[in-house]
C-alpha cells in the first residue's frame, strides 16, 4: 500500500511526484470543474498549477462546497481542451498523490474517456491511507490530517487541497526509515 521508495523499474523521475486534486460539479465523475496540480522534487514544491474546467453539464450540485458556479466556468476550457497542458504537468514523475486517491483517479480516468484521450499509466498513492499508516491519524478527512500535521488548508480549493497532499507526502517521507543498503 504505502510505497514511497524508489523503483528503478518505473519510468519517470524517481525523486519527483505530483499531488492532484479535482473538484466536481455534480455526482458524475466526468464533471471536473477545477483541478490543482503540485509538483514536488525531493522535498521541495517546484510547481503549482490551478485550472477551472467547463464540465459537460451546466448543473452544479457542489457549489456549496467549493464555491464554483457555471457562470465562473462557462468560458473556461473543457477537460479535453485542457488535457495537453494537464498531461505535461502529470508526466515524468514516480507517482501521483491524492487524498482519497480512488476518487481523483476515477475522475481523471472518466474525464479522459469522455475526452477520448488515453489516461496516463500512473501509480497513485493515497494520502488518507498514508496518514493512517504513518501516524495512525483518525479520522482521516483532509482537514483532520492537515490539523494534525499543522498544514494550512483552504479545503475544497483544488490548489490548496493538492498542496496539502504534497505536504502530507513530504512529511510521510521524513518519517520513513532510510532504505536498507
Amino acid at each position: 500500500m504505502l510505497n514511497l521508495r524508489q523503483n528503478p523499474d518505473r519510468p519517470g523521475d524517481q525523486n519527483s511526484f505530483v499531488a492532484l486534486d479535482f473538484e466536481t460539479a455534480d455526482h458524475g465523475r466526468d464533471s471536473a470543474c477545477a483541478v490543482g496540480v503540485v509538483r514536488v522534487r525531493g522535498e521541495e514544491i517546484v510547481e503549482r498549477h490551478h485550472w477551472l474546467i467547463r464540465p459537460p453539464r451546466a448543473r452544479f450540485v457542489f457549489t456549496y462546497l467549493h464555491g464554483i458556479t457555471w457562470e465562473r466556468v462557462a468560458n473556461e476550457p473543457s477537460f479535453g481542451e485542457l488535457w495537453p497542458q494537464l498531461a505535461v504537468r502529470l508526466g515524468g514523475v514516480a507517482f501521483v498523490a491524492a487524498h482519497n486517491a480512488a476518487f481523483d483517479r476515477e475522475v481523471l480516468r472518466t474525464c479522459c474517456a469522455a475526452a477520448r484521450v488515453q489516461p496516463p499509466a500512473m501509480r497513485f498513492e493515497c494520502t488518507m491511507q498514508m496518514a493512517r499508516a504513518v501516524w495512525n491519524v483518525r479520522p482521516t478527512a483532509l482537514p483532520d490530517v492537515c490539523r494534525f500535521l499543522g498544514i494550512a488548508l483552504n479545503h475544497h480549493d483544488a490548489l490548496s487541497d493538492a498542496e496539502a497532499c504534497a505536504r502530507i507526502v513530504i512529511a510521510a517521507k521524513r518519517r520513513l526509515p532510510a532504505p536498507a543498503s
